[in-house]
This record gives C-alpha cells, sequence and structure tokens, in this order.
C-alpha cells in the first residue's frame, strides 16, 4: 500500500472551487472522526503580517492538541490568503512564517491528526507550494492564464453530469457568454438550467439558457439588444415595454446597444477588407485577425466593447452569425441614433420608453 501523506494540500485561483473540493475532503476524513470536539476548522485569511504569525500559531495549537477522548484529530486551515503573490505574501517575516509552517507539516504523524489545508490564490514560484506538491497530498484545482475558459467549461459540464443533464449545442459557450468567470453563479445557473431541463436525457438547450440565464458578464441588457440586432421590429418593441414596466431606466438600455454595436462595427470592417468570414456557423478567421491587427490596442487589455479581440471569440461569432450583419453604412448610422435618443431622453426625462421606442421604429425601419 503507498504511504499515507502527512497533509491534504488544495490550491489554485478560485476560491470557491478550491473551497468546494475542501469542503468535500473535510466532511470524507470527518466520519472516521467522530468526536465533533475533535474536529477543528481555523481561518488562514490575513490581510497583514501579524494575522499570518496569529493564523500559523492557532494552526500550530491546533495540530499540537492531543484529542480529550484519544483517537485521531482533524484541523483544516481554511482560506488561507498569504500564500498569494501580494504585499502580505511577498513580506519577508511572511516568507519566515512559511518557512515554519512547512517545519510543522513535515512533522506531523497522519495517524494522529488529519490536516487539509486550502489557499487560493496562490504564487507557484515559491519553494512552499512546490514542497506541498512532492510531500503533501496535493491538488490543483482550475486552470490560470490561458486555460481559464476551458476550465470554467470543465466545471459547469462536470456539475451537469452530476446532476444528470447535459448540455445542447452552443448551451454551455452561451452560458459562459452570458455569466462570464464567476464560478459560482455558473454553477448556481448550471443548477437552475438542470432542475428546467426536460427530456430523457434532460438536455440543458441554447434556448434555455437564452430565456432564463441573465446576461451579468457584460452588464448588457441581453432581450432589448438580441431583438434590436435581430432586425425584429415588434420582440424589440415588447422587450423595451417588458423593460419599462418594471421599473427599469433607458441608460442600460442605451449602453447595451452601442456596447454591441461596437462590436460589430469592428467586425464589419474586418469582414469587409476579407480578414473574416461571417457565416451560419459564426465568425471565422478572428484569431488571424487578432495576431495581425491586436497590437494596435497596446495596453487595453481589459475585456471591452472597444477591442473586439477581447471578446468572447465564441460571442462574437454568435452575435455575427445570428443575423444578417448589417452594412457598415447602418451600423455607423446606429450610433448616431443611439446618440440622439440619449439626447432626446434628456429633453424628455419621463418619456424615456417613447424615445427608445422611436429611435427602434427608426432604425428597424430604415434596415
Amino acid at each position: 500500500m503507498p504511504a499515507v501523506k502527512p497533509f491534504v494540500f488544495i490550491c489554485g485561483p478560485d476560491d470557491f472551487l478550491v473551497n468546494r473540493l475542501g469542503k468535500s475532503r473535510y466532511d470524507e476524513l470527518a466520519k472516521d472522526v467522530t468526536d465533533e470536539f475533535a474536529r477543528e476548522i481555523i481561518s488562514g485569511f490575513a490581510n497583514n503580517v501579524g494575522e499570518v504569525e496569529a493564523a500559523i500559531n492557532r494552526f500550530r495549537e491546533s495540530v499540537q492538541t492531543v484529542s480529550m477522548f484519544g483517537g485521531r484529530r482533524l484541523v483544516w486551515l481554511k482560506d488561507v490568503s498569504f500564500l498569494a503573490d501580494t504585499v502580505t505574501g511577498r513580506a519577508e517575516s511572511t516568507l519566515k512564517l512559511v518557512e515554519d509552517l512547512q517545519q510543522l507539516l513535515a512533522s506531523i504523524n497522519p495517524d494522529e491528526v488529519a490536516v487539509i489545508i486550502t489557499a487560493a490564490p496562490i504564487d507557484r514560484r515559491r519553494a512552499f507550494p512546490k514542497w506541498c506538491e512532492k510531500t503533501g497530498d496535493f491538488t490543483l484545482v482550475g486552470g490560470e492564464g490561458d486555460g481559464a475558459a476551458e476550465t470554467l467549461a470543465g466545471v459547469i459540464l462536470s456539475e451537469a453530469r452530476e446532476l444528470g443533464v447535459t448540455f445542447g449545442d452552443g448551451a454551455a459557450q452561451l452560458l459562459l457568454a452570458k455569466v462570464g468567470a464567476n464560478t459560482r453563479l455558473l454553477i448556481e445557473e448550471t443548477r437552475k438550467l438542470a432542475t428546467y431541463a426536460d427530456g430523457q436525457p434532460a438536455v440543458i438547450e441554447e434556448a434555455h439558457v437564452a430565456e432564463l440565464t441573465p446576461n451579468t458578464a457584460e452588464g448588457d441588457f441581453f432581450e432589448a439588444a438580441e431583438a434590436f440586432f435581430s432586425g425584429d421590429l415588434p420582440w424589440t418593441l415588447a422587450a423595451l415595454h417588458r423593460h419599462f414596466f418594471t421599473g427599469g431606466d433607458s441608460r442600460p438600455i442605451i449602453s447595451a446597444l452601442q456596447n454591441r454595436n461596437r462590436i460589430l462595427l469592428q467586425v464589419r470592417a474586418l469582414a469587409d477588407a476579407g480578414e473574416v468570414r461571417v457565416g451560419p456557423r459564426g465568425l471565422d478567421g478572428l484569431p488571424k485577425a487578432a495576431a495581425a491587427y491586436g497590437r494596435h490596442f497596446a495596453g487595453a487589455t481589459e475585456k471591452s466593447s472597444f477591442n473586439l479581440f477581447t471578446q468572447n471569440a465564441w460571442y462574437v461569432g454568435k452575435l455575427a452569425g445570428s443575423a444578417k450583419l448589417s452594412s457598415l453604412r447602418r451600423l455607423i448610422d446606429n450610433q448616431q441614433e443611439f446618440i440622439r435618443a440619449f439626447e432626446e431622453i434628456i429633453r424628455r426625462p419621463h418619456e424615456q420608453e417613447d424615445v427608445l421606442r422611436e429611435m427602434a421604429v427608426r432604425c428597424l425601419s430604415a434596415a
């Protein structure tokens, strides 16, 4: 039999995923530690060196305490934050305290005390995480850098499998585009959609995501923008009415329309130049166009509608391929109409729905 590792170390960039797995491991080990007084959870969150020292001292006292009734103890050092690349994490005093923690972990007898440490985020360049990987029961949860999107997709697909459902074509991609990199919300939305899905086997369809999931990634008012750029005037007017009927304001609607129009303007310019091709399956050639023109957006790395290449590639293809892409002239005219509507709302603040309805009629009648 393989030797029992002296401790469990779970880490990653996403605290929700790390703590979720940590809780699972804790519950699993707690089955063998029936004395609730022999189980302890200690917070490892620290804003400064003093709090780091206090957390490690509490952890030391806990793992060195003998169980009142004998038997094995279980200690979880949770939410460790001082292993990250932060001011506190880089401090010399913190690094010395982490060395003390390493010596303490090296001396643990797993037959006497089971130890779990969960840390997010961490700086994996440091010696301590590398030592934990070699010495302990080490798990890295989630991806970093370029693999983050694939990791999020893996999270929702795994959650769907546990719930006994699957994602239909385009549904998972649309969920990621609408929710963004919020792991907790992605999981909750997957659970909600799984409850709604039906059939044998149950399938979460793209239409379910479009109807039930809010577009929190962009702060976009999805239905109104979707209706407007589909060219469907009755749908657009109905979406505007629903928005204002619930007490909505005009400004986020205009912002949503402008954001999407900016993206389509850039797509149209690239398409006219022959750099990308818009087809029924979306947008082809975007990575090549990004390699050619991405340098012109130097320093603009935050996700923004002003920079097409910071957008989710699938989402851009969905926008471009969901309906006939308007001409460059029409898209420029749209921007002028949005400005006109904004100025009109300043003059008619109590008639915001009427102003946007008039704008929609002008734009979609002329399209």
